[in-house]
């Protein structure tokens, strides 16, 4: 990658190398043969030494992602940051549009039961308010993508851009938050510049314990300083702009990898059948690291019914429903999201204490006995 995607300054610098992977976001068939092509894209993080942004270089796969299913995390975290904006202040005026995010979801029925209608991005004059939960860092270019905000937003209105944090991804070594077709990855520095160079002025933010550490920031076209708030979490983040210290990552990428294929192995060797839940984006570079087959995970249960009958990239572990995972009672259910953990345990009581946590410490701990 020769420019950086937002200010087109050159040569950005690489701070994570995860080699050639599966592409993040193809589901081949059940039936469809695994192929070595299908882990042959290069995915490297780097990052621009001008404005600071992180981003994936250079990206040769094709979108084609089975659109997801809203978990309940994101619903409840979505009328969170909506009752902090209104308490704010912000929610003002009538009319609402929505860049959204190919993982599902979306924000404006909760908008539209407080009165606003969605009058779509291309409305004369822009709307009152301009929702983006994790759809910005889909575009390419971002220079671009950041000014389509800005065009939408009604110069009296406010744009709330949502995005998963880039010190959150450092600090909790959060290095398959790399994949292709997610191009940025922000810290508050680089997010309040982008803003500014699109003719918006970041005004305050919040933060939220989604996906380990979520920021959502609020701009307006009126020009005005970062309060309290926001101003403590930029002076927290400048370290993010920092390569040495995003570079930290790659240490994150073998002690993951190694405990679980470790722990997986040890499961295998004692007969006991693993699992796992949450077909996303993130276990791709996961299972392809650890050189993950159905000898070693089963299956994979996801409730979106466009992966089901489908199989992870790069690999032989079939995607099926939920109801199938109840059904075979395995021993173990690996989680590879998080977030999901309180949900499924409502859902599926049948599996008992039986969850782990991709990246727990229980497989870190067998790091290194295993090569």
């Amino acid at each position: 990658m020769s420019v950086c995607r937002a200010c087109g300054f050159g040569r950005p610098v690489p701070v994570l190398e995860l080699g050639a992977v599966p592409a993040a976001d193809h589901f081949p068939q059940v039936s469809e043969p695994v192929s070595s092509a299908e882990s042959s894209h290069p995915a490297t993080m780097v990052l621009c030494g001008r404005c600071g942004l992180a981003q994936l270089a250079d990206d040769d796969t094709v979108t084609q992602e089975p659109r997801g299913v809203e978990p309940q995390a994101l619903v409840d975290q979505a009328a969170d940051a909506l009752r902090d904006a209104e308490v704010a202040g912000l929610l003002r005026g009538s009319t609402v549009t929505e860049f959204g995010s190919p993982h599902g979801g979306t924000w404006i029925p909760q908008l539209e039961a407080r009165g606003f209608t969605d009058v779509g991005r291309e409305y004369r004059g822009g709307a009152d308010v301009v929702i983006d939960s994790m759809g910005i860092m889909h575009e390419p270019d971002q220079a671009a993508a950041f000014a389509r905000r800005t065009a939408a937003t009604a110069p009296d209105g406010v744009l709330l851009v949502q995005v998963h944090s880039l010190a959150a991804i450092v600090a909790q070594g959060q290095w398959n938050a790399l994949r292709h077709g997610h191009f940025a990855y922000y810290s508050l520095p680089a997010i309040v510049g982008l803003l500014r160079a699109a003719g918006l002025h970041a005004a305050t933010a919040w933060r939220y314990d989604l996906y380990g550490g979520t920021v959502m920031i609020a701009a307006t076209h009126h020009p005005c300083e970062p309060d309290e708030n926001l101003s403590a979490l930029i002076d927290a983040e400048q370290a993010m702009t920092d390569p040495g210290v995003v570079s930290g990552l790659q240490q994150a990428v073998d002690r993951h990898v190694r405990g679980l294929r470790g722990w997986l192995e040890d499961e295998a060797a004692a007969g006991r059948r693993v699992y796992a839940y949450g077909a996303a984006s993130r276990a791709v570079a996961v299972f392809g690291l650890a050189g993950v087959t159905s000898s070693l995970v089963a299956g994979v249960a996801d409730a979106s019914a466009a992966k089901q009958g489908r199989r992870m990239p790069g690999c032989d572990v079939p995607i099926i429903s939920p109801s199938e995972l109840v059904v075979a009672q395995p021993d173990s259910v690996l989680l590879m999201v998080p977030d999901l953990l309180d949900e499924v345990r409502r859902r599926y009581p049948e599996i008992g204490d039986r969850w782990r946590i991709d990246g727990a410490d229980e497989f870190a701990s067998r790091e290194g006995t295993h090569g």
